[in-house]
């Protein structure tokens, strides 16, 4: 596929075209040639659902061995799938981010490279391959990319939200439903958005079936519904010892995020994010109630990670592990072999697009910067990348530098724009990333080594 928006454009153009002429399953004909590894036969090709949440950070699962934090339906995910113990977000930033999921793109390409630069339509996203090929198709849930809401090609239902910049709320949020502004139906968003997620689940149909579903929890506010609220009060909150017990907004500093205490606003969140679990397990038990679970590839993740105080710091943005590792969940079982373990290759947002591609039988696009992680899906020894690259660029009004890392399954090494100096930690010997180790003789050592990949995968390469 060309990489030059105007190519990519004429392409789109004329599937569309073609579409309209022929009609969807003669389409699914007509295209089956160009697609040979897709199986018509009894349209047995799986359903696929993607649960992308707000600021989940890594760890932040019962499943991850955290000390207080319940999640017993996304637990209940991972022990029929994979859990990747090693996922990564390519920028650390919601719209960047939300780009790269529904591209398999970098930032630099897709072109949302912070949460002011606008979407491109004529990016093409996984939602508009599926359809092509006879797919019903439903994004449901948060968009938060700059610019218009597009006219989402590829897509047969759009429902999101515009109110507070995209971000929404989670009381009485009111939805876009395909360009009309309606009421919500229920007061809380994460539970509104799974309804409506469950009737186009349940609706009755002869293709397959593809849901995007992008809630806004557990973005601040973090406010709880009375079902959840209160549920970790007098909780160990295991903050880290760096933390400031009072957090203060100041976008002139690197230490900026919520005004209030930090225990009370992490406690919130860890009551949100209760609630999204709960509204995962409503999901899963449709598809057991369908009977279709075993032909649902069902993958759930996160848009990034989050401070709690460590480094000093709340929210996201820099290249460090809190921030940069998120929950990556893929469950399919007719595909998977040993479920209920857990993977350590280095997967990234970037990978999610390509992996639903292939496991519905679609060649992935050349234009495509991720991978499919199903080999590792079905061989939990394939052999999987040896490094990738982070990249963050301008946000206005934040003081935080644009900058460039690699990252190894050993070490980071972290270039910044402007007066911050340049960070190399060893993660094996120093997994809180408090050693840098510039200036070092071992970090002049291996320092040369890391700047050449870094290099290397700025222009396009792979390690």
């Amino acid at each position: 596929m060309s990489n030059d928006p105007l190519s990519r454009q004429d392409k789109s153009v004329t599937r569309r075209q073609a579409l309209k002429t022929i009609g969807g399953a003669l389409a699914a004909t007509a295209l089956a040639s160009s697609f040979p590894n897709l199986l018509f036969a009894g349209d047995k090709r799986p359903n696929i659902i993607f649960i992308l949440s707000d600021d989940h950070r890594w760890d932040m699962l019962g499943s991850m061995g955290h000390p207080f934090i319940q999640t017993p339906h996304l637990d209940r995910l991972a022990e029929g799938g994979v859990l990747f113990s090693n996922a990564f977000v390519t920028t650390s930033l919601c719209s960047p981010s939300r780009g790269s999921f529904i591209t398999g793109e970098y930032a630099h390409k897709h072109g949302v490279k912070n949460n002011i630069t606008p979407w491109n339509d004529t990016n093409i996203t996984f939602l508009e391959l599926l359809k092509q090929v006879g797919y019903d198709t439903a994004f449901i849930g948060k968009w938060h990319m700059p610019g218009k809401l597009p006219e989402l090609r590829g897509v047969d239902e759009f429902i999101t939200f515009t109110v507070q910049g995209g971000q929404g709320r989670y009381y009485n949020c009111p939805l876009i439903i395909d360009g009309r502004e309606v009421p919500s139906r229920k007061p809380y968003i994460t539970e509104d958005l799974t309804d409506y997620a469950l009737d186009f689940v349940s609706q009755k149909r002869y293709n397959p079936f593809c849901l995007y579903l992008s809630h806004k929890a557990v973005h601040h506010q973090f406010l709880p519904p009375p079902e959840t609220k209160g549920m970790y009060k007098g909780v160990d909150l295991n903050l880290p010892p760096e933390s400031d017990p009072w957090i203060t907004w100041s976008r002139g500093s690197i230490w900026y995020g919520l005004l209030g205490p930090m225990d009370l606003h992490f406690r919130m969140y860890c009551e949100a994010l209760a609630a999204l679990d709960q509204q995962i397990g409503r999901v899963l038990d449709k598809l057991d109630e369908l009977g279709i679970t075993d032909n649902t590839i069902v993958i759930y993740a996160g848009d990034n990670g989050y401070f709690w105080g460590e480094h000093h710091l709340v929210d996201k943005r820099w290249p460090y592990e809190e921030s940069i590792r998120v929950p990556l969940i893929v469950r399919y079982p007719e595909y998977t072999r040993y479920p209920g373990r857990k993977a350590g290759q280095m997967v990234l947002n970037i990978d999610v697009a390509p992996t639903i591609l292939d496991m519905a039988g679609i060649a992935v696009p050349s234009g495509m910067d991720g991978m499919s992680i199903a080999p590792i899906l079905k061989n939990p020894d394939a052999s999987w990348r040896k490094a990738w690259l982070y990249e963050y660029f301008k946000d206005y009004p934040y003081q935080v530098p644009e900058m460039f890392a690699v990252r190894t399954d050993r070490h980071k090494y972290i270039e910044y724009q402007g007066r911050k100096k340049a960070e190399l930690f060893d993660i094996l010997k120093d997994p809180l990333e408090m050693h840098n180790l510039m200036n070092t003789p071992e970090g002049e050592r291996i320092q040369p080594g890391l700047k050449k990949m870094l290099e290397h995968l700025k222009k396009g390469g792979q390690l």
